[in-house]
């Protein structure tokens, strides 16, 4: 092998340098882009519902009306009724949510809704948003409440006719996840990943890619947890900016 020079020397090291620059963004454009802040907002402190107000429609007749949401032993937990919404006081964008919840009991309805605005848009309850489904064994799936969003396969994910997708009562609001089997046995704790860049939005269950939305009608807003039907419990709610 013959030796080389020091300036080829030096040429040879500045090419692998920009390859594994190249490939090193590569590998973060296949990941969703650049890496989020490494130290979390938590908009939840384990002891109190700061940053957060409580819509429940029931409650406008009876304010004396038992909490929906409440903390206890340093968990938020939605009680699942009186059904409603807790909503963040901020709008974000650009962002990665991490939440960690299980079933408090029998398993059943829930969600994480984002890029929420036009409080009660929807049968006088659902704020205007994206909601990222918690429902016991379909967790991932979209439901569009006023905001529309599109994804891959729309016909076998959403239904086989366009004129019935919509975002109003009575429309075909609900686009199927990926993968029904990303939960973990009812009871133990589930980690759900919502990356909101742009327009787009991906979600994750146990580290599995469960559904990806794309052109989202909306590209920032609140974030909401729900109250509809399931006792659930949220032991961390960290936001990381993109």
């Amino acid at each position: 092998m013959n030796a080389k020079s020091p300036r080829a020397l030096a040429l040879t090291v500045t090419s692998c340098a920009v390859l594994l620059v190249g490939a090193l963004a590569g590998c973060a454009a296949v990941s969703g882009g650049a890496e989020p802040d490494p130290t979390p907002r938590s908009l939840f402190d384990g002891e109190s519902l700061d940053g957060w107000y409580v819509d429940i429609p029931k409650a406008d007749d009876n304010p004396e009306l038992e909490p929906t949401f409440v903390v206890r032993d340093g968990l938020l937990v939605s009680l699942g009724a009186p059904q409603g919404h807790l909503i963040t006081e901020e709008t974000y964008s650009d962002y990665r949510l991490e939440v960690e919840y299980r079933w408090a009991g029998k398993p059943g309805n829930c969600g994480v809704l984002v890029h929420c605005s036009t409080p009660r848009r929807l049968y006088g309850m659902f704020p205007q948003s994206i909601e990222c489904q918690m429902y016991h064994e379909n967790a991932g799936d979209f439901w569009c409440i006023g905001e529309d969003i599109q994804t891959p396969d729309m016909e076998t994910r959403r239904g086989p006719d366009p004129t019935q997708w919509g975002v109003e009562e009575g429309q075909r609001r609900r686009i199927v996840n990926l993968n029904d089997g990303a939960e973990n046995p009812a009871g133990e704790w589930n980690q759900m990943v919502i990356e909101c860049r742009s327009r787009n939005i991906d979600v994750w269950v146990n580290g599995e890619l469960v559904n990806q939305g794309r052109d989202c009608t909306a590209s920032s807003g609140q974030i909401a947890l729900q109250a509809e039907g399931a006792e659930a419990e949220f032991r961390r709610v960290d936001l990381f900016e993109l």
